[in-house]
């Protein structure tokens, strides 16, 4: 026996953690999405070096995951005789996706969530509302909303994504008087092997003898393997 149709499911949260509900019942879409569209990428600064005949191109970031889709509100009671009421269904669909919510001074964080390979965490970046079908009296039956979000990473978690002290991270260091380059680097890095390549990047001779004021650029430096 085949098991029952899996509805995708939305569901509001007041904190940055995923972790406290929004009160009342995620939302359960009437008909579930045709497709769906997970967008991810990756930037590039593009360098040319002296000499070269093309740039290269060097880690810049990941921006933030994108996630968007349609859904159809079927009011027509073919799809759910219990569920015949437009508004009814937009509201509450607002209420866990769009409404500014006072408590935490914003709209809910919001998990889109459709079995178990399907789990994404955001918030709304755009709601369109397109009415498809009306009642002689001009009262909407069938809508498509199309529907946008944005991944949402809490502060913690893009602190701990950076790394901060991560060789592969771009720093701008400034120097007081009385540094030295290795000691820069295990400020740094924790990590004072690396002062020749900074040297070299930031074309300092005598790199043993700092002055108090420079700002020195330590690149993103990938350790062989």
């Amino acid at each position: 026996m085949s098991g029952s149709l899996e509805l995708m499911k939305i569901t509001g949260y007041t904190d940055e953690n995923f972790q406290q509900a929004f009160s009342g019942q995620p939302y359960t879409v009437m008909l579930n999405p045709e497709n769906i569209k997970w967008q991810r990428g990756i930037e590039y600064n593009e360098q040319q070096a002296p000499n070269t005949s093309a740039p290269s191109q060097k880690y810049k970031s990941t921006p933030v995951e994108k996630l968007s889709f349609d859904i159809t509100i079927d009011c027509t009671g073919v799809v759910d005789p219990d569920r015949t009421d437009m508004f009814k269904e937009i509201n509450a669909l607002e209420s866990i996706i769009y409404t500014y919510n006072g408590t935490i001074h914003r709209p809910n964080f919001v998990k889109v969530q459709w079995g178990k390979n399907i789990v994404f965490k955001g918030v709304l970046k755009s709601m369109d509302t397109s009415f498809t079908l009306f009642k002689s009296d001009g009262s909407p039956l069938r809508a498509k909303l199309s529907l946008s979000f944005s991944e949402y990473i809490s502060p913690q978690n893009v602190e701990e994504l950076d790394k901060k002290e991560s060789p592969d991270i771009t720093h701008l260091v400034n120097v007081v008087e009385g540094n030295t380059l290795p000691q820069l680097c295990e400020k740094t890095w924790n990590d004072d092997s690396m002062y020749i390549q900074v040297a070299q990047y930031n074309d300092l001779n005598k790199f043993r003898n700092l002055k108090g004021g420079q700002k020195l650029i330590f690149p993103p430096i990938i350790q062989p393997i």
